[in-house]
């Protein structure tokens, strides 16, 4: 598909024409046209009744798996650094810096 640059800027006026005319139909039917670009379908909305609806059965159902769950013991954690390990890895970093400082760089 090869299109020319002339062809592409005249079908981007044509569709920024075509979304300024909607909005002024919207305007003078006092309402606005909320259309889904691609397909030209109206958007399906909700009553406040219907969300309020929806939101407590979510609720409902949160509740009842949470309800459902056992409590266990927290797992123990394994591994981890003892206070002397973190120190020896402490005193290592700082002497492998120490000496990286001392280490002349080579410039390129």
């Amino acid at each position: 598909m090869h299109i020319s640059l002339s062809s592409l800027e005249e079908a981007l006026s044509i569709r920024r024409q075509m979304d300024t005319l909607e909005k002024r139909l919207g305007a003078l039917l006092g309402r606005g046209i909320s259309l889904d670009s691609t397909t030209g379908k109206s958007r399906r909305h909700m009553s406040a009744a219907a969300r309020a609806k929806i939101a407590a059965a979510q609720r409902a159902r949160w509740a009842r798996t949470r309800r459902n769950q056992t409590v266990s013991a927290p797992a123990k954690k394994k591994g981890g650094l003892t206070a002397a390990g973190r120190r020896r890895l402490s005193q290592l970093m700082t002497e492998r810096w120490a000496a990286r400082r001392k280490a002349p760089t080579a410039k390129k």
